[in-house]
């Protein structure tokens, strides 16, 4: 699912594994007449055969090979499904489906798409297809897609044993979506690889873009207290709070005994960076490296932000937001092979599930702490700037919102407000209330939401 933008490297097969070529052990029998797709993806694909279809004798031939397994082992590479299929006599056939794969502009939607969403990337590891996701690009054949073929002497369209490897090829497809996309041309290893790049790096604009936010937010606070006639503490304006730790006491006839103490020696400069931990050997029976990898790198940076601002920065953290935190640390929102095991590990320790580690991972990166918050809390705001969100919406086109505590909701939009005084956005797929962050948190939910629609 990897389209080619100008200027970036093209996907070089010398460091790709080679996963354009699967191959499917045969399928068992099947029981009963139940549906050979579960799967809507599956069934679409259905569908495309049998809209297609000349004849339903054929159709029904076919089906009822599949279902008694007369398909063979089924190898799928980009733009064509093959398998040999025992009909009535000793010797199988060979039959073809053959499909067009997409191009790189049509890749690129796609990836954009996915890449655009966490709840689509979620939805991928859990080996499920969005609508929306397939609707980005022409994933799913339509009728006269599927092209058969066979090397027996019929000349129907489908012929029943082409028709049979259709059938059990949507058995396939339920299982694993990927089959889906190697169809059109690309493996389930290069879209991974593709989507954890495109997402580093949207995540790391969308993280820049809500520091730029928070930045000029405090710059109009500050400049509101000014006209105001306020002024923040010498504790506020260096972002401190709390007394100084107590001094251990001291007995007064120890502090007044005569004694010279040689100076102290001068500090020792402190490292521009954090050090990086050696690297840890994989051995039997040794911890896991890449958990020594973390915890190592982790407290080198918590040791060096302690010992540069004489504060801890995740002291106050709970388990959960620590486990985010961690998570959003590290690129790829688990797409690849490690990531996928750390958001694992993380999420069970917290009694959550990977996909409520992603949408908090989303979250974290959308707003930190505070963006955290917004997501997992709804409150009541006082009247003003939640009372002054809808009129703004509908001077700027954007009418149809509806309020509900601090958010205001369409099928498939919602702007949040935190108790920070940003709005935050959200995006759903139409009919379902599954909430995603998205977008850079803004002052003005109007551009709250032009960030969220990309405006």
């Amino acid at each position: 699912m990897t389209g080619r933008r100008p200027g970036a490297p093209r996907w070089d097969s010398r460091h790709r594994p080679d996963d354009r070529r699967r191959t499917f052990p045969q399928l068992a029998p099947r029981s009963g007449d139940e549906s050979f797709a579960a799967s809507w993806w599956g069934n679409a694909w259905v569908d495309a055969l049998e809209d297609t279809a000349l004849d339903p004798a054929r159709l029904a031939r076919g089906r009822a090979y599949a279902g008694r397994g007369q398909v063979d082992a089924i190898t799928v590479t980009p733009g064509r499904v093959t398998a040999y299929v025992h009909g009535s006599r000793p010797r199988p056939y060979r039959a073809d489906i053959r499909l067009r794969t997409l191009g790189d502009e049509d890749w690129d939607r796609l990836l954009d798409a996915a890449a655009a969403r966490p709840d689509h990337i979620a939805a991928l590891l859990d080996k499920d297809v969005p609508h929306a996701l397939a609707n980005a690009a022409d994933l799913l054949p339509a009728p006269g897609d599927l092209i058969p073929d066979c090397s027996c002497p019929d000349d129907g369209f489908p012929c029943k044993h082409a028709a049979a490897l259709c059938y059990q090829t949507a058995r396939i497809l339920d299982e694993d979506p990927f089959v889906l996309f190697l169809m059109r041309g690309r493996g389930e290893q290069e879209i991974l690889a593709e989507l954890a790049r495109r997402n580093a790096t949207r995540s790391a604009a969308e993280r820049a873009a809500a520091d730029r936010a928070r930045a000029e937010h405090a710059t109009a606070e500050r400049a509101a207290a000014a006209r105001s006639g306020r002024t923040a503490s010498g504790a506020e304006a260096l972002g401190t709070v709390g007394a100084p730790p107590a001094l251990a006491a001291v007995p007064a006839r120890e502090a007044l005994t005569p004694r010279t103490l040689p100076p102290l020696p001068p500090p020792l400069p402190v490292p521009q960076h954090p050090g990086r931990p050696p690297v840890y050997p994989q051995a039997p029976g040794a911890p896991d490296p890449l958990a020594l990898d973390l915890l190592a790198t982790e407290a080198a940076a918590r040791a060096h932000t302690t010992l540069t601002t004489g504060r801890d920065p995740i002291a106050g953290l709970t388990p959960w937001q620590d486990a985010v935190r961690l998570a959003a640390a590290h690129p790829g929102s688990g797409l690849t092979a490690s990531t996928r095991a750390l958001y694992t590990a993380l999420a069970r320790a917290c009694g959550r599930t990977p996909t409520d580690l992603a949408r908090a991972v989303a979250a974290w990166r959308q707003g930190g702490l505070a963006g955290l918050a917004v997501l997992e809390e709804e409150w009541d705001p006082p009247a003003g700037p939640f009372d002054r969100a809808r009129p703004a919406l509908v001077a700027a086109e954007f009418p149809g919102f509806r309020p509900r505590r601090n958010r205001l909701s369409t099928a498939s939009l919602q702007l949040r407000l935190g108790r920070d005084g940003l709005w935050y956005g959200y995006e759903s797929d139409p009919g379902r209330d599954d909430w995603w962050p998205r977008g850079t948190p803004d002052a003005d939910p109007v551009g709250a939401l032009a960030a969220l629609l990309g405006r």
